[in-house]
C-alpha cells in the first residue's frame, strides 16, 4: 500500500511539473506575443506622428558632394537647417531662407555642432552666377541650396530639414517658453516685431517691460530670433538664432511624453524634410544623448561691400581660408585641404568683391527700411505707414523709427519682416524674388 501511494505522489508531482511548464510555455508565449504587438504597435505609432511630416527625396548626383575631399560618412551626420519666413497659404516656391544653419552630428562621441551660413554670404550658385548663399533656396529649393553649401563648402550634406516660423512660435509655446537674457535694446525690437508675428500666427503675447533674464513666449522668441537692428546687425541675428535654438534643445531634452506628443502634433505638419522613416526611428533612440557643445556662425573672417547686382553681401576674406576653419571646428585636424573647386571659387569671389557699388546704386536693390518696425504695417500697394491694431501692439518704439542699415543688415527684396505679405516692399527685389533674403 505504501508503495502504490508513492506511486500515486509522484505521479501527481510528475503532473504538476508538466502543468507548470506548460503555464510557463503559455507565458513566455504570451509575453512574447505582448511584445512583438507592442513593438508593432509603437513603430505604427511612430508611423503615424511621422506621417505627419513632409517628406522628400533628393537627387544625390545633383548635391555637388567632392570627390577630391576624404568625408567620414560613417562618423558624423551633416545636415542642413534652413529656417523660411513663410506665412500660412503662402508657397515656398521663391522663397529665400532667412536661416541657414548646418548640424553637424558626431556619431561616436553624441556632440553636435552648429555653424550659421550668414544668408547675404557672397556664394556660387548652380549656374555659377555669384549671389547671396539665401538666394540657392530661392532658385531651386532645398536640393539646389544644399548643393550650394557642399559646392562652396567642401561638405558632404546629404540631409535637410526645413521649418517656417510658425512652427517655431509652436515649439516654443508647448516647451512652456525659454529663458533669454536681453538687452534694452533686444525688448524694445523683440516688442515692434512682435506686433506682426502675433498677427501672422494668430497668437497673443504681452509686451516685454525690462532687460534682463526671463522667459520668453513663442511670438516674443520668434520675434528675438527676427531682430536684425542691433549692434552686430545680421551677424548678431544669427547668433540669436543658435541661441534660441540651444535653448529649445535643453528644455526638450527634459520634456515629458506628453508634451513633445503636443509639439510632434502641431509641429511636424509645418516641417519638410528627405529623412526617411527608417532613419527618423533610428535616430531618434539616441536622440536625448547628443549634447549641443559649439555653435559659431561661417564665414569667421569676413568683410561687407554693396555688390552690383547683389546688394549688401558678407564677403569671406578668402573662401580657403574660412572652409578650413569650418572643417576644424566640425571635425577637428583631420588632414582636410580645400577641393580645386574651392580654390577656384575663391579666386573669384575676391575679384567679383572688387565690383562695389555706391550706396545710391545700392539702395536699388535694398528695401526701404521703414517697413519693417513691427509696430507699423501698410495695406498692399500702400505707401502709407500706419499704427497697426494687431498682436501685442508693442509699440515702445518711436513711430517708423528705424535705425539706418549699415555693413550686412540690408536685405533684397525683403517680404518676411514686411508687416504684410505682397505689401509694397520699397526697392528692387534682386533676381526677381519677392521674399527675403
Amino acid at each position: 500500500m505504501a508503495r502504490k501511494k508513492n506511486i500515486r505522489k509522484r505521479g501527481r508531482r510528475a503532473k504538476r511539473g508538466f502543468a507548470s511548464w506548460a503555464v510557463w510555455k503559455k507565458a513566455l508565449a504570451i509575453a512574447g506575443g505582448t511584445v512583438v504587438l507592442l513593438t508593432t504597435a509603437g513603430v505604427a505609432f511612430a508611423a503615424s506622428k511621422l506621417g505627419k511630416l513632409e517628406t522628400t527625396t533628393l537627387d544625390a548626383s545633383k548635391l555637388n558632394i567632392s570627390t577630391e575631399v576624404e568625408h567620414n560618412e560613417t562618423g558624423y551626420l551633416n545636415v542642413a537647417l534652413f529656417g523660411l519666413d513663410t506665412r500660412e497659404g503662402m508657397p515656398e516656391e521663391g522663397e529665400r531662407s532667412d536661416t541657414i544653419i548646418i548640424a553637424s552630428l558626431n556619431r561616436e562621441n553624441k556632440e553636435v555642432r552648429l555653424c550659421s551660413v550668414f544668408r547675404d554670404t557672397l556664394l556660387q550658385q548652380d549656374d555659377g552666377s555669384y549671389n547671396k548663399a539665401n538666394a540657392a533656396y530661392s532658385f531651386g529649393g532645398p536640393e539646389e541650396a544644399i548643393a550650394m553649401l557642399n559646392k562652396n563648402l567642401d561638405m558632404d550634406i546629404q540631409h535637410y530639414v526645413t521649418v517656417n516660423f510658425n512652427a517655431l512660435v509652436d515649439v516654443v509655446d508647448e516647451l512652456g517658453g525659454i529663458e533669454l537674457d536681453l538687452t534694452p535694446e533686444e525688448v524694445f525690437w523683440t516688442n515692434g516685431y512682435c506686433t506682426e508675428t502675433s498677427r501672422v500666427t494668430g497668437k497673443t503675447t504681452t509686451e516685454l517691460t525690462q532687460p534682463g533674464k526671463q522667459i520668453l513666449d513663442g511670438v516674443q522668441a520668434t520675434s528675438y530670433c527676427r531682430i536684425r537692428y542691433t549692434t552686430g546687425d545680421d551677424f548678431k541675428r544669427a547668433e540669436r538664432q543658435r541661441t534660441v535654438l540651444e535653448q529649445i534643445v535643453k528644455k526638450a531634452q527634459t520634456a515629458d511624453l506628453s508634451t513633445i506628443n503636443r509639439i510632434i502634433d502641431k509641429v511636424f505638419p509645418k516641417i519638410e524634410t528627405n529623412f526617411s522613416l527608417t532613419e527618423i526611428l533610428a535616430y531618434a533612440k539616441d536622440a536625448f544623448a547628443y549634447n549641443l557643445t559649439e555653435m559659431s556662425g561661417f564665414p569667421f573672417d569676413n568683410s561687407t561691400a554693396s555688390l552690383s547686382g547683389v546688394g549688401s553681401s558678407v564677403i569671406p576674406e578668402t573662401l580657403q581660408s574660412n572652409v578650413l576653419q569650418l572643417h576644424e571646428f566640425f571635425f577637428g585636424n583631420d588632414g582636410y585641404s580645400p577641393s580645386s573647386t574651392v580654390a577656384s571659387i575663391s579666386t573669384e569671389i575676391g575679384g567679383y568683391a572688387m565690383n562695389t557699388i555706391s550706396d545710391e546704386e545700392a539702395a536699388t536693390y535694398e528695401p526701404q527700411e521703414g517697413y519693417y518696425y513691427g509696430g507699423t504695417t501698410q495695406d498692399s500697394g500702400s505707401t502709407d505707414n500706419t499704427e497697426s491694431t494687431g498682436g501685442t501692439g508693442g509699440g515702445a518704439a518711436p513711430e517708423n523709427t528705424v535705425p539706418e542699415s549699415g555693413g550686412n543688415g540690408s536685405d533684397t527684396g525683403v517680404t518676411g519682416e514686411q508687416p504684410e505679405s505682397g505689401a509694397a516692399g520699397g526697392g528692387t527685389s534682386d533676381q526677381g524674388s519677392g521674399t527675403e533674403q
